[in-house]
């Protein structure tokens, strides 16, 4: 019930992932997790990253502003726990059929991140839907052992495979 799929180019897995979460709200699917959305604000600097938490209100910025020369990685540790907080109290105190995680990258191949949310959703037989970059294959096959299920890049396929594993489980209303 770990699905996943290789985004075919920078930001589609994001674009595809938010019409999938769409989709599935539409047809009542009971979800958290956080699905991502780049935000260009000016061409000489790169994007902001912001999380939407699914099933609430709450967007979280999980990039810094580190100046238009800065080079290296620019995410904001300290925000990204605030938007994995809130998926693990959603994953408390709500029945959810599906967990998406915008992607399992290297902070979950490291350990950190949404790691901890990924397996406590699987420990208790809810779906879990993910992107993974070819370079973060390994960490992610190393995490899997073997549960997971690579998807294609098609919108309809991924659609079906969440309401297949979400119709699969006992008393989830849909």
């Amino acid at each position: 019930m770990l699905g996943f799929f290789i985004p075919l180019g920078c930001g589609q897995g994001d674009i595809m992932l938010q019409q999938i979460a769409r989709r599935l709200d539409a047809q009542s699917v009971a979800m958290t997790g956080v699905v991502q959305r780049n935000l260009e604000h000016d061409p000489e600097r790169r994007c902001h990253m912001d999380l939407q938490i699914l099933g609430q209100p709450d967007i979280i910025r999980i990039s810094q502003e580190r100046g238009k020369y800065a080079l290296g990685c620019r995410l904001d540790s300290g925000q990204l726990a605030l938007a994995v907080h809130h998926v693990e109290a959603a994953l408390q105190r709500r029945r959810v059929s599906l967990l998406i995680i915008n992607k399992f990258g290297k902070q979950e191949s490291e350990g950190e991140g949404f790691r901890h949310a990924i397996g406590t959703a699987l420990a208790r037989d809810i779906a879990v839907l993910t992107t993974v970059s070819r370079a973060q294959m390994p960490g992610f096959r190393d995490f899997a052992q073997g549960m997971e299920t690579e998807l294609t890049c098609d919108v309809d396929e991924v659609t079906r495979w969440c309401l297949d594993q979400c119709h699969a489980q006992p008393d989830v209303a849909q």
